[in-house]
Protein backbone atom coordinates (compact mmCIF):
# COMPACT_ATOMS: atom_id res chain seq x y z
CA UNK A 1 0.00 0.00 0.00
CA UNK A 2 2.55 2.50 0.87
CA UNK A 3 6.29 1.78 0.34
CA UNK A 4 9.93 4.25 1.45
CA UNK A 5 12.82 3.40 0.02
CA UNK A 6 15.92 5.09 1.41
CA UNK A 7 14.14 8.44 1.12
CA UNK A 8 16.22 11.53 2.00
CA UNK A 9 15.02 15.33 1.51
CA UNK A 10 17.31 18.09 1.65
CA UNK A 11 16.76 21.45 1.57
CA UNK A 12 18.37 24.14 0.28
CA UNK A 13 21.65 24.98 2.53
CA UNK A 14 22.24 21.27 3.03
CA UNK A 15 19.53 20.76 6.07
CA UNK A 16 18.77 17.03 5.70
CA UNK A 17 14.86 16.64 6.86
CA UNK A 18 14.86 12.68 6.33
CA UNK A 19 18.16 10.66 6.23
CA UNK A 20 17.61 7.17 4.53
CA UNK A 21 14.40 6.78 5.28
CA UNK A 22 13.09 3.40 4.26
CA UNK A 23 9.38 1.43 5.78
CA UNK A 24 6.49 -0.63 4.14
CA UNK A 25 2.66 0.05 5.47
CA UNK A 26 0.19 -2.66 4.23
CA UNK A 27 -3.63 -2.30 3.35
CA UNK A 28 -5.86 -2.01 6.71
CA UNK A 29 -3.05 -1.06 8.73
CA UNK A 30 -2.83 1.68 11.74
CA UNK A 31 0.76 2.83 12.16
CA UNK A 32 1.60 6.24 14.14
CA UNK A 33 4.71 8.33 13.40
CA UNK A 34 5.93 9.91 16.38
CA UNK A 35 9.20 11.95 17.40
CA UNK A 36 10.38 15.01 18.50
CA UNK A 37 9.34 18.91 17.05
CA UNK A 38 11.07 19.08 13.75
CA UNK A 39 11.80 15.34 13.80
CA UNK A 40 10.24 15.61 10.11
CA UNK A 41 6.93 13.86 10.68
CA UNK A 42 5.70 16.69 8.40
CA UNK A 43 7.75 16.49 5.65
CA UNK A 44 7.11 13.25 5.03
CA UNK A 45 3.64 13.92 5.36
CA UNK A 46 4.07 16.15 2.43
CA UNK A 47 5.74 13.72 0.35
CA UNK A 48 3.24 11.15 1.17
CA UNK A 49 0.82 13.71 -0.51
CA UNK A 50 3.14 14.78 -2.93
CA UNK A 51 3.18 18.05 -2.45
CA UNK A 52 7.23 18.51 -2.11
CA UNK A 53 9.22 15.41 -3.80
CA UNK A 54 12.08 13.14 -2.40
CA UNK A 55 15.44 14.56 -3.00
CA UNK A 56 16.47 11.04 -3.13
CA UNK A 57 14.69 7.12 -2.84
CA UNK A 58 11.33 6.75 -3.87
CA UNK A 59 7.75 6.27 -2.38
CA UNK A 60 5.34 4.04 -3.71
CA UNK A 61 1.68 4.25 -3.20
CA UNK A 62 -0.94 1.53 -4.82
CA UNK A 63 2.21 0.70 -7.04
CA UNK A 64 2.58 4.67 -8.06
CA UNK A 65 6.06 5.80 -7.58
CA UNK A 66 5.07 9.40 -6.52
CA UNK A 67 8.75 10.81 -8.13
CA UNK A 68 7.77 9.53 -11.38
CA UNK A 69 4.20 11.68 -11.25
CA UNK A 70 3.41 14.08 -13.59
CA UNK A 71 1.77 16.91 -12.24
CA UNK A 72 -1.59 16.25 -13.67
CA UNK A 73 -2.01 13.21 -12.69
CA UNK A 74 -1.62 14.44 -8.73
CA UNK A 75 -4.67 15.57 -7.69
CA UNK A 76 -5.80 11.42 -9.07
CA UNK A 77 -3.68 10.27 -6.44
CA UNK A 78 -4.93 12.89 -3.69
CA UNK A 79 -8.15 11.51 -4.34
CA UNK A 80 -7.16 8.06 -2.82
CA UNK A 81 -6.00 10.14 0.32
CA UNK A 82 -8.02 11.61 3.20
CA UNK A 83 -5.78 14.83 4.12
CA UNK A 84 -5.66 15.89 7.28
CA UNK A 85 -3.59 19.03 8.76
CA UNK A 86 -2.85 19.99 11.88
CA UNK A 87 -4.27 23.45 11.60
CA UNK A 88 -7.55 21.63 9.75
CA UNK A 89 -7.37 24.11 6.86
CA UNK A 90 -11.48 25.06 7.27
CA UNK A 91 -13.08 27.56 5.51
CA UNK A 92 -14.84 29.64 8.14
CA UNK A 93 -16.82 31.65 5.43
CA UNK A 94 -18.48 28.29 4.75
CA UNK A 95 -21.24 26.32 6.49
CA UNK A 96 -20.00 22.63 8.09
CA UNK A 97 -22.15 21.24 4.92
CA UNK A 98 -20.24 23.35 2.51
CA UNK A 99 -17.09 22.52 3.87
CA UNK A 100 -17.64 19.23 3.70
CA UNK A 101 -19.13 19.39 0.03
CA UNK A 102 -16.16 21.02 -1.20
CA UNK A 103 -13.80 17.56 -2.00
CA UNK A 104 -17.11 16.48 -4.11
CA UNK A 105 -17.44 19.41 -5.66
CA UNK A 106 -13.77 19.27 -6.82
CA UNK A 107 -13.75 16.06 -8.15
CA UNK A 108 -16.96 16.29 -10.07
CA UNK A 109 -19.71 14.17 -8.17
CA UNK A 110 -22.74 14.16 -9.30
CA UNK A 111 -24.09 17.47 -7.23
CA UNK A 112 -27.71 15.49 -7.18
CA UNK A 113 -25.68 12.72 -4.36
CA UNK A 114 -23.45 15.20 -3.24
CA UNK A 115 -25.11 16.32 -0.30
CA UNK A 116 -26.53 12.81 0.93
CA UNK A 117 -22.55 11.62 0.52
CA UNK A 118 -22.09 14.77 2.78
CA UNK A 119 -24.13 14.18 5.55
CA UNK A 120 -23.07 10.43 5.65
CA UNK A 121 -19.50 11.79 6.57
CA UNK A 122 -20.72 14.05 9.32
CA UNK A 123 -22.78 11.40 10.34
CA UNK A 124 -19.99 9.29 10.81
CA UNK A 125 -18.22 12.03 12.61
CA UNK A 126 -20.75 12.37 15.51
CA UNK A 127 -21.54 16.43 13.44
CA UNK A 128 -25.06 14.81 12.09
CA UNK A 129 -27.13 18.25 13.33
CA UNK A 130 -24.17 20.98 12.92
CA UNK A 131 -24.81 21.13 8.98
CA UNK A 132 -25.82 24.81 8.69
CA UNK A 133 -23.14 25.85 11.72
CA UNK A 134 -19.97 27.63 10.61
CA UNK A 135 -16.50 26.00 11.97
CA UNK A 136 -16.34 29.61 14.36
CA UNK A 137 -19.28 28.10 16.22
CA UNK A 138 -17.85 24.84 16.97
CA UNK A 139 -15.25 23.77 19.67
CA UNK A 140 -11.83 22.13 18.93
CA UNK A 141 -12.98 18.79 19.06
CA UNK A 142 -16.10 19.59 16.57
CA UNK A 143 -13.58 21.48 14.19
CA UNK A 144 -11.32 18.12 14.03
CA UNK A 145 -13.86 15.94 13.62
CA UNK A 146 -15.54 18.65 10.56
CA UNK A 147 -11.64 18.47 9.21
CA UNK A 148 -11.58 14.31 9.41
CA UNK A 149 -15.49 14.73 7.98
CA UNK A 150 -14.11 16.56 4.95
CA UNK A 151 -11.25 14.60 4.11
CA UNK A 152 -13.13 10.63 4.05
CA UNK A 153 -16.09 12.15 2.21
CA UNK A 154 -14.38 11.09 -0.97
CA UNK A 155 -14.21 7.22 0.88
CA UNK A 156 -10.34 7.42 0.34
CA UNK A 157 -8.08 4.16 1.11
CA UNK A 158 -5.66 5.79 3.02
CA UNK A 159 -5.90 8.13 5.84
CA UNK A 160 -2.95 10.67 6.54
CA UNK A 161 -3.44 12.38 9.94
CA UNK A 162 -0.85 15.14 11.17
CA UNK A 163 -1.27 15.46 14.80
CA UNK A 164 -5.08 15.42 14.83
CA UNK A 165 -5.57 15.53 18.63
CA UNK A 166 -3.26 18.45 19.29
CA UNK A 167 -4.57 20.56 21.49
CA UNK A 168 -7.69 18.90 22.36
CA UNK A 169 -8.83 17.96 25.91
CA UNK A 170 -8.46 13.92 26.48
CA UNK A 171 -12.32 13.23 26.17
CA UNK A 172 -12.23 14.69 22.77
CA UNK A 173 -8.51 13.04 21.79
CA UNK A 174 -9.92 9.67 22.82
CA UNK A 175 -13.55 10.42 20.72
CA UNK A 176 -11.10 11.50 17.82
CA UNK A 177 -8.92 8.17 18.19
CA UNK A 178 -11.74 6.39 18.02
CA UNK A 179 -13.14 7.59 14.67
CA UNK A 180 -9.72 6.53 13.38
CA UNK A 181 -9.99 3.00 14.40
CA UNK A 182 -13.75 2.63 13.26
CA UNK A 183 -12.09 3.36 10.23
CA UNK A 184 -8.70 1.46 9.87
CA UNK A 185 -11.57 -1.95 10.84
CA UNK A 186 -13.72 -1.38 7.85
CA UNK A 187 -9.89 -1.50 6.06
CA UNK A 188 -9.17 2.01 5.73
CA UNK A 189 -5.43 2.50 5.96
CA UNK A 190 -4.44 4.95 8.76
CA UNK A 191 -1.09 6.61 9.37
CA UNK A 192 -1.14 9.31 11.96
CA UNK A 193 1.61 11.65 13.25
CA UNK A 194 1.69 12.42 16.93
CA UNK A 195 3.21 12.73 19.99
CA UNK A 196 0.36 12.03 22.17
CA UNK A 197 0.94 9.61 24.46
CA UNK A 198 -2.62 8.89 25.21
CA UNK A 199 -3.08 7.81 21.64
CA UNK A 200 -0.41 5.25 22.00
CA UNK A 201 -1.24 3.76 25.37
CA UNK A 202 -4.85 3.40 24.04
CA UNK A 203 -5.03 2.25 20.39
CA UNK A 204 -1.15 0.06 20.95
CA UNK A 205 -0.38 0.81 17.37
CA UNK A 206 2.62 -0.26 15.40
CA UNK A 207 4.84 2.71 15.79
CA UNK A 208 7.28 4.51 13.01
CA UNK A 209 9.72 6.95 14.98
CA UNK A 210 11.65 9.77 13.94
CA UNK A 211 15.17 11.53 15.66
CA UNK A 212 16.33 13.78 13.75
CA UNK A 213 15.11 12.39 10.34
CA UNK A 214 16.25 9.34 10.79
CA UNK A 215 13.83 6.03 11.07
CA UNK A 216 13.67 3.46 13.72
CA UNK A 217 10.48 1.05 14.46
CA UNK A 218 9.22 0.21 17.32
CA UNK A 219 6.72 -2.82 18.24
CA UNK A 220 2.90 -1.89 19.81
CA UNK A 221 2.92 -2.19 23.42
CA UNK A 222 0.64 -5.52 23.13
CA UNK A 223 3.37 -7.35 20.84
CA UNK A 224 6.04 -5.81 23.55
CA UNK A 225 4.00 -7.51 26.35
CA UNK A 226 3.73 -10.36 24.13
CA UNK A 227 7.45 -10.93 23.02
CA UNK A 228 8.32 -10.06 27.14
CA UNK A 229 6.19 -13.30 28.24
CA UNK A 230 7.04 -15.43 25.89
CA UNK A 231 10.98 -14.63 27.33
CA UNK A 232 9.38 -15.35 30.11
CA UNK A 233 11.13 -18.64 31.93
Amino acid sequence: MITANAVTKRYPGGHEALKNVSFEITAGEMVFLTGHSGAGKSTLFKLLAAIERPTTGSIVINGQNLAALRRNAIPYLRRKLGLIFQDRKLLFDRSVLDNVLLPLSIVGHPAKDAPRRAQAALAKVGLPNREKAYPIALSGGEQQRLAIARAVVNRPAIILADEPTANLDAASASEILGIFRAFQQVGVTVLIATHDPLALATLEPRILRLDKGEMSESPSAALAAQSAKACTP
